[in-house]
């Protein structure tokens, strides 16, 4: 479909990239993404995603992509791919200081700036509330069966104090909420952030679950980008709401998907770092 629209790429080299529960893309030559829905659902996802983009991409000085619809002869997008790799724990642990301040500093400031922009101009863009975590009770039912003994103490107590949980004291705010290392393009070899990507998980939710989704990197990027965001905005960030939302996070995941038995293994590993971590 990309040569027939596009017949200028016939001799690319093109790179199926099937991961996408909404879509399917293709890389093209390292440097175009065409992304395809899967279904009615993808396809409302793509254009809503698409319209985000177009409020998102003036208000922020990282560089996001910027998504090209087209309607025929069936709903595609093109962007152009933001040079860089994912950023994973591994590779963050490679970085000296300066680089790790500079990634704090420029995701702080990515936060700040986002969550600047007015919730009704993301609401008429289309960005719907984020999914909310499953309430404690079920979280625990779900995960009973599948997570190791060890561990169990553990949940009960993030599990019981995330039941007393009082509301956000800032609020809501229209966030990324996906702001881990597989939606970043990061150089390796320059040790810099050129930018991130797929927003199609972005909404409306309480301001300080934006900040969970670094630790999966590392929990001292996180607390580097609470840093430059707190001096930047004046907000005063609450690190232990951080800290239990990341748990929960990680506590409802496995919930959601204790069914399946080949997701079971990975997610128990991530509740098992973040739980016995220094």
């Amino acid at each position: 479909m990309v040569v027939s629209r596009f017949p200028e790429l016939a001799g690319g080299t093109f790179t199926l990239l099937s991961d996408g529960w909404d879509s399917v893309a293709v890389d093209v030559d390292d440097r175009l993404i065409f992304k395809f829905p899967r279904h009615p659902r993808g396809a409302e996802a793509l254009r809503r995603e698409a319209a985000i983009l177009d409020v998102v991409g003036p208000a922020v000085s990282m560089t996001v992509t910027a998504l090209e619809l087209f309607e025929e002869p069936a709903l595609l997008s093109r962007h152009a791919k933001i040079a860089g790799e994912h950023l994973l724990a591994s590779h963050y642990g490679q970085l000296g200081e300066p680089e790790r301040q500079q990634l704090g500093e420029a995701l702080g400031l990515f936060y700040a700036q986002i969550h600047a922009l007015p919730i009704a101009d993301a609401k008429a863009a289309g960005a719907l509330p984020v999914d909310a975590f499953w309430p404690s009770e079920a979280i625990s039912r779900h995960i009973a069966p599948v997570l190791p003994e060890h561990l169990k103490p553990w949940s009960e107590q993030v599990l019981t104090r995330w039941a007393a949980l009082s509301p956000d004291p800032h609020g809501e705010v229209y966030g990324f909420f996906d702001g881990h290392g597989w939606n970043m393009a990061f150089d390796h070899e320059a040790g810099r952030l050129n930018g991130v990507y797929d927003f199609a998980d972005s909404g409306i939710g309480p301001l300080h679950q934006d900040f969970i989704y670094s630790s999966m990197i590392s929990a001292d990027l996180t607390e580097r980008i609470i840093a430059a965001y707190e001096a930047l905005t004046g907000h005063s960030i609450e690190r232990d709401r951080v800290d239990l939302l990341t748990g929960v996070h990680r506590l409802w995941e496995l919930a959601a998907e204790a069914h399946l038995p080949d997701h079971v293994p990975a997610l128990v590993a991530s509740i098992e770092a973040w739980a016995l971590r220094p």
